[in-house]
């Protein structure tokens, strides 16, 4: 009987060190992971212990052992933890496997859902930017798009929207290396009332084209931001242009909200 008391108690004591082992796991994964949420680029330990109501002494003994495996890193002047190289490893390992195609395919069935028109997905290539993924509403007049055809960076609203984003001296380089060709008699084709729309483009947080590069297809188109606010990819509602407006309100909202939700997905967070 001692024997199996004594068993009984040792069982007891492994249980409870196992509970205690899961408890502190899952309190430093919570301070690692406001570190991601917090929108700020460095943190205080008072900050920490506030947010997730747990003591300063244990937030300090979490960030040691963060500060070990290189997740968390400190400045020696002013005390205040930010991610460490391990942490932004881990980050870019999961962008590397992300398919976007794959992540933005909900919101593309809802934009298509919300405007009755047709939602689609560009990648940049280059100088140039070509149609992945589409969703066709079911229109009797409808537009359709051709997967995988590059287009240049300053015809059309899908187009515009990546160049407005790019860094001005890429802007530069690139109105250096092409010509403004038209693709219709709509294609901006003046670098000077290009650059201003560009600027406007910046400013609302979304593209507009009517007829620039097809005939006869309206189109409003807004930027996919990854963690480091470079643009990786444009959300796009293309229709006819006798039915869609692409000043409409609505849409641009709707567009902006769905483009918004994937750029959070892969880290965007926008400064306020």
């Amino acid at each position: 009987m001692p024997t199996s008391a004594a068993a009984k108690v040792v069982v007891e004591d492994d249980g409870d060190s196992q509970s205690r082992s899961i408890a502190a796991v899952e309190r430093a994964m919570d301070v690692l992971l406001f570190f991601g949420r917090s929108g700020q680029p460095d943190l205080g330990v008072t900050e920490i212990a506030t947010a997730l109501g747990i003591t300063k002494a244990a937030v300090h003994r979490i960030l040691t052992a963060l500060r070990s495996r290189d997740l968390i890193t400190v400045d020696p002047a002013t005390r205040r933890y930010a991610l460490g190289h391990a942490a932004v490893a881990l980050g870019r390992a999961y962008l590397a496997r992300t398919d976007l195609r794959a992540m933005a395919a909900p919101e593309l069935r809802h934009l298509a859902e919300q405007t009755g028109e047709t939602a689609t997905l560009s990648l940049r290539r280059g100088d140039t930017r070509l149609y992945v993924d589409q969703v066709v509403p079911d229109q009797e007049l409808r537009m359709e798009v051709t997967l995988g055809i590059p287009y240049p960076l300053h015809a059309g609203g899908s187009s515009k929207a990546f160049l407005a984003f790019l860094a001005e001296a890429e802007i530069e380089e690139y109105l250096a290396r092409h010509p403004l060709e038209p693709m219709t008699d709509k294609t901006v084709t003046d670098p000077v009332k290009l650059r201003k729309e560009l600027a406007s483009i910046r400013k609302k947080g979304f593209a507009t084209s009517l007829g620039e590069r097809q005939a006869g297809a309206a189109s409003l188109a807004a930027p996919i931001f990854d963690h480091d606010g470079h643009v990786v990819a444009v959300l796009s509602v293309a229709g006819p242009a006798a039915r869609f407006k692409p000043d409409h309100t609505d849409a641009a909202t709707q567009l902006l909200e769905a483009a918004g939700r994937i750029s959070a997905q892969l880290g965007y967070a926008p400064e306020l």
